[in-house]
This record gives structure tokens, sequence and C-alpha cells, in this order.
């Protein structure tokens, strides 16, 4: 299949050396990112506000989004499941006990997954008083009985305001749900989101206007099946492969087993991949399936968040696999990253955007004018 990225001419840039031969580039010549994203429809330094801004509200929820929408996140995250009846909807997690009160409402199928249930049985859940449980100190009335959304959901508030972001969406455990991806094509063509043209909103000067052009969309996925699907449904669509370390990801090199009184964080902090090769082969598949990128894993500092597995990550973006990606002409969005030490740590390194719970510290690592969330969910009525 011709590359259909090739309209916009980005490859011939890479193929002329943007960086230095491969495996090469050290932090210090990646430093601030390369300059692949003046040549693919993303924006630099994109800030992709995670569930929404999901540290200050219930993730992907309703308030998360419209936060992390008018705050001016580049892109709204999500994760994309379907329903018994065949609906679209932003849930992460494959059941629903983390984070609804699946429990009460539907005792007997706390461990049933996403797919068994219909929307209308989803809409009587409840998806934010977790939250208030679980981070009194961000807790809002209003959060209680906060719904699941559907895509459409998601894509109204994308469409609602003064800014227009774009979709960052995820085919999440796709294996589950064959023809998501054809799913989803329809209904993006639906509502207006695929096609050359910019979506004809006027936008307010200074507003973020990454949902009008041409990479409103950006498709990512763990799933090489997946990515492979999306790659004919989607062909023109920018998409991205997530890594990860070890079982069905990138080969991991030998270690000692977790110690008894060793914490998840520190376990997977000391994991390494098994060499540049395996890590460049994970590259070779994204390239020869078009994706414009790859989302590898952050180590990050420790501090109070949303997901209490949020630092079992693997350290994928050392400064020689960020050279590599960049030497391959692949934008490097991470994931998931909340603190400015991070942000500066990893900048340093080169990558070319994060995927945040925080969208307002990442706005204002990027020099934005800081903003009162508080006001903004209460103009809400959360």
């Amino acid at each position: 299949m011709p590359n259909p990225w090739s309209s916009w001419g980005w490859l011939g840039a890479v193929g002329l050396g943007l960086m230095l031969p491969l495996g090469t580039t050290d932090a210090a010549e990646s430093m601030q990112g390369s300059t692949l994203c003046t040549k693919i429809p993303v924006p630099c330094d994109a800030v992709i506000a995670h569930r929404g801004a999901s540290y200050q509200a219930p993730e992907s929820t309703r308030p998360a989004y419209l936060l992390a929408r008018d705050l001016g996140a580049d892109y709204l995250e999500l994760d994309l499941q379907r329903t018994r009846d065949g609906v679209l909807v932003a849930v992460h997690d494959n059941t629903l006990g983390r984070n609804t009160n699946v429990a009460e409402v539907f005792p007997d199928r706390v461990d049933a997954p996403v797919s068994s249930f219909t929307l209308d049985e989803l809409k009587q859940l409840d998806a934010g008083n977790w939250f208030n449980e679980a981070y009194p100190d961000r807790a809002r009335d209003d959060y209680a009985g906060l719904k699941i959304l559907t895509l459409d959901e998601v894509i109204d508030i994308a469409e609602g305001g003064e800014n227009h972001p774009g979709l960052y969406i995820e085919t999440k455990v796709p294996e589950q749900f064959p023809g998501i991806e054809k799913d989803l094509h329809e209904k993006l063509e639906s509502r207006g989101w695929l096609g050359d043209a910019a979506k004809s909103r006027p936008a307010a000067k200074g507003a973020v206007k990454v949902g009008d052009g041409p990479g409103r969309i950006v498709m990512q996925t763990f799933s090489r099946a997946s990515l492979e699907a999306l790659e004919q449904e989607l062909p023109h669509v920018p998409r991205v492969l997530l890594l990860w370390l070890g079982d069905g990801g990138i080969e991991a090199a030998p270690s000692e087993p977790q110690g008894d009184n060793e914490s998840d964080a520190d376990y997977y902090a000391r994991q390494k991949v098994a060499s540049p090769e395996a890590y460049q082969a994970w590259l070779d598949f994204a390239k020869q399936h078009g994706a414009i990128g790859v989302g590898p894993s952050a180590l990050q500092s420790e501090h109070d968040g949303p997901f209490s597995s949020r630092f079992s990550y693997a350290d994928l973006a050392e400064p020689w696999m960020v050279g590599m990606a960049h030497d391959d002409g692949l934008l490097v969005h991470l994931y998931t990253v909340d603190d400015a030490e991070d942000f500066e740590r990893y900048r340093e390194r080169g990558v070319d955007g994060f995927f945040t719970n925080r969208p307002a510290q990442l706005l204002e690592f990027y020099g934005q004018p800081s903003q009162d969330q508080n006001a903004i969910l209460d103009r809400y009525g959360y």
C-alpha cells in the first residue's frame, strides 16, 4: 500500500537525515525534540489529556474532558471499547469494579467485561463517586453519579467549546471487539471527522485548532493486529504504536525476580530492554504499518496520582531509544507524565509530546498562562 503520509512530504525530509545515524543520538543532541513535528500534521510539544484532566476529575467523564478542553489541551485521550449492543464507549479497564459502583448495581457481574454490558446497563453505573472517596481533597459533590460516555458524547465535548482539541483514541483490548476499527471508521465519517477538509467551525483567536486540521485524530494501540487493521480502515489517520516491556511486548533483559519487600515501582524501574535490536524490531513494525510515531512508557517521579499502577513502568524513552525513533522518522509521545521535573527530563531527551493526567501543569510547563481549574468546573456545575 502506498504510504498515505507522502502528501505531507515528511518521509522525504526524514530521508535527508534530520537526526544522526541510527542509535547515536544522545540527550544533548536530541534536546527539545526533533523537527519531525513540523513535517507531520500533529502539534509539536503535544499536550494529550490522558482520559481528560483525570487528576482533577474522574477519568473519562464529562467534567474531565470539559476541563481538559477549556484548559487548552491539544488532544482528549480516550480508550475505546464496544458495548454488547454495539455502541462505542470511552472506558479504560476491561472490567468495571475499579471506578464504578458495578458491585452495587450488578453484584453478580463485578468481573464481567465491558463488552458484556449494554449501553443502558452501563448508563446505570456511577462513574464518579469512587474519585470522591479516593481523593477527598479533590472531591466534588456533583462528581457522584457521573456517567460513562459514548464516543459520540466525547466528540460533542470536543466540538462544543472555543478550543477545538483533537481526539487521541486507543483501541482497548481490540481482540475482544472484532471489527471495532471498521466501526470507528464509520462513526468518525458520520460525524465529519475524516477527510482532507478542515472542519468549518470558526476558532477564536489564540484558541486550540487541532480539531480543525488533518491531525484532528490520532489512533493509538498496543496491539500489532489492531495497528494493521487501522492501517486498512483509516489509512489517512495518524497512528501510533504504544510500547511496553515484557510479555507480548519488547523483549526484556534477564533480571532478578521481584523481591518480597520490593515495590512494583522499584521493580519496574530496574527492568531493561534486552538489546537495541529488540527495541528496533518494534520501531520497524510501526514504520512498516504506516505509524507516525511510538508511545513508550516513562519512569516517573513518585507522587500522588489518580492511578495506583502509574509508577509501574519501565523507562522506554532513554536517550538512545528516543534517538532511534527519531532516526526512523517516528514521533515519540510519552505516557503518562505529570510532574514538571519529569516533563523537563524527558523533553531534554527529545520527546515530542506527553500523555498527562494534569494538562494544566503541562501547559504551564510549556509557558501557557495558568488557569483556575476550580472556576472552570464551577462554570459547568460541578
